[in-house]
């Protein structure tokens, strides 16, 4: 069948973010120094720019050849995660960058449209079904090589956004409610593991699910058994976190403050955001913008200056072009007869969709601080070229969501 024609609804909404985004960076730089605002605010420009071109390429480019080209991305980006290991940085840390010049090219980004590409490409070929053990374990050894490798640099928020990609494509291939529980009930015990009534208490709801799913006593009790283990290691991996990690998660908990460190990024965060009440200050008129006291204000933090200047009206707007942009996606992911191009729009979808709830979470202080971006909002190159690709992806199923 011939193909469909461009989605407006998604055109326009990506449009709207866009231009809410260079309008944020705009203010975020504004008078902090002459040279500085010049060169992140020109250099946003450019990114959004090449980013539509990308976005144009990959919508127009047919689906086969997405297809027939991932193995050799997936290949060529595990690759410059591993070069990393071997770029020189302070702290004996991974390096998260390649320098280029002016420019920072961070891989870790771009892995996750590649990731969507990869899963897809696996789980869409018919012989495939995730219910089957060979296939799972295979898919989440996709998944295994960059998230230790992004995880080591360390970059916490976008090793977790691989793990949260793999879940949705597996449910919307066909993986069963039980086999989707257990995969998830071990990353409850090891949550609940670091408080023993809140350990006990999820092991008897997983023992009350593992009943309720009727699965014979010998699944019974290796399950059983596997989540007691999770609960008993999972000290021994938080021993394993960088400080600075493990102070960003006991801060999100309310069990440390400080006030000094994360904890003033948050309190910055929270002060702004509260002061800009229903219809915000205006444009520039942020005080806690403008005077700088917000940490990190054009990249982890843009949504405080929005929220400042442009109030809980603003804010809401924005959410709501979020929200309409990736419903018309979900939409599209259903509708469309190609298996392969309808996982591209789900994987997308999640990627942004957990993006937007930590970065957003994060600056209320209901989410940890990790660094992950708010998509085509924050300042970055890498981030915006990334999310772009994935829009591409989303546009892409769009106009062919009839061939099959």
């Amino acid at each position: 069948m011939k193909n469909a024609k461009i989605d407006w609804v998604l055109v326009i909404t990506l449009l709207l973010l866009l231009i809410y985004g260079l309008v944020t960076v705009y203010s975020a730089t504004f008078k902090s120094d002459q040279t500085q605002f010049y060169n992140n605010f020109s250099k946003q420009i450019l990114w959004v720019l090449s980013g539509l071109i990308v976005c144009t390429v990959i919508t127009l480019m047919p689906t086969s050849w997405l297809y027939s080209i991932t193995p050799g991305l997936y290949s060529f980006f595990i690759i410059l995660l591993l070069l990393l290991e071997f770029v020189p940085h302070s702290g004996g840390t991974t390096s998260r960058w390649f320098q280029l010049g002016s420019i920072q090219i961070q891989p870790s980004e771009f892995m996750k449209p590649v990731m969507v590409l990869a899963l897809a490409r696996f789980l869409s070929k018919e012989n495939h079904s995730p219910d089957k053990i060979n296939n799972l374990f295979f898919v989440f050894l996709l998944v295994l090589f960059p998230f230790v490798l992004v995880l080591k640099q360390p970059d916490l928020g976008t090793s977790l956004a691989f793990l949260v990609l793999t879940i949705p494509m597996l449910y919307w291939r066909g993986l069963s409610g039980f086999v989707i529980f257990v995969i998830c009930a071990p990353l409850v015990s090891f949550i609940a593991a670091f408080n023993f009534w809140t350990f006990f208490f999820a092991i008897i709801l997983i023992s009350a699910a593992l009943l309720y799913y009727h699965r014979g006593a010998i699944v019974f009790w290796l399950f059983f058994a596997l989540n007691i283990s999770v609960g008993i290691l999972a000290p021994v991996f938080w021993g394993k976190l960088h400080s600075y990690q493990q102070q960003r998660i006991l801060t999100f908990l309310g069990i440390v403050s400080d006030p000094h460190g994360v904890g003033y990024q948050i309190i910055q965060s929270k002060v702004a955001i509260g002061s800009g009440g229903f219809f915000g200050k205006g444009l520039l008129q942020g005080t806690q913008t403008q005077l700088r006291f917000l940490p990190a204000q054009h990249t982890d933090f843009i949504f405080s200056v929005l929220a400042e200047e442009w109030g809980f009206i603003g804010s809401l707007v924005v959410l709501v072009t979020f929200f309409i942009f990736l419903y018309r996606s979900v939409q599209i992911a259903a509708h469309t007869q190609n298996l392969f191009s309808s996982l591209l729009t789900i994987g997308a979808v999640t990627i942004f969709a957990f993006q937007v709830f930590v970065n957003i979470g994060m600056t209320l202080g209901i989410m940890p601080v990790t660094g992950l971006p708010l998509p085509f909002i924050s300042y970055g190159g890498s981030s915006m070229i990334s999310s772009m690709i994935l829009a591409g992806l989303i546009l892409n199923t769009a106009v062919r969501r009839f061939v099959y």
